[in-house]
């Protein structure tokens, strides 16, 4: 193998594609995040990074809570056009088509046609630069019966969830090993 040595960047991949909500009733907004992760188990911590300038942003530090959808593949052109418009000028949830569903915990709303939800409490955030990391505790999680398994676990496939790399989305492929395949033999 030869390796040819970059300029330093974001090449880490693949990255989910969500959608996140966030203010409350009469001002809300949808916005598509590729900064998007788990941080911790215990408790469940996600972070988000968004931009200052972007109108999520404020909603975000006024409210500090918000809610990551994770949508399907099918949805994939709802999605780019979530990252597309801005919410200072267009209502996103009219243009995509998304139905606003009231969360458990927090006032953003949920997206009822994403089959995953996360209800998050903004618990720190930190400027980094471009972006900010929002960092939320996962108070809720809402999750299309569909996609779990008889014992109640989460089956990715099911999902069909939606991956962003390099400025283009992609499907999620097949599943290789379980965790700990490789020293259970």
């Amino acid at each position: 193998m030869t390796k040819k040595m970059l300029k330093p960047g974001t090449y880490l991949y693949p990255l989910p594609a969500v959608l996140v909500t966030a203010g409350e009733e009469g001002e809300d907004n949808i916005i598509t995040v590729a900064w998007a992760g788990t941080l911790c188990s215990d408790p469940p911590m996600v972070g988000i990074g968004v931009r200052p300038q972007r109108h999520s942003h404020g909603l975000l530090v006024k409210t500090g809570e918000f809610v990551v959808n994770v949508p399907t593949a099918d949805q994939v052109e709802k999605v780019d056009l979530c990252g597309m418009k801005s919410g200072r000028k267009d209502d996103k949830f009219k243009l995509a088509g998304f139905t606003r569903a009231p969360a458990a915990k927090v006032r953003a709303p949920l997206l009822a046609e994403c089959p995953l939800n996360l209800e998050c409490v903004v618990r720190s955030r930190v400027s980094l630069g471009s972006h900010d990391l929002f960092i939320g505790e996962v108070v809720a999680v809402h999750v299309d019966e569909a996609a779990l398994d008889e014992r109640q676990r989460l089956v990715p496939e099911r999902l069909n969830p939606l991956i962003y790399h390099y400025q283009s989305y992609w499907s999620l492929g097949q599943r290789l090993l379980g965790y700990g395949g490789s020293v259970r033999k």
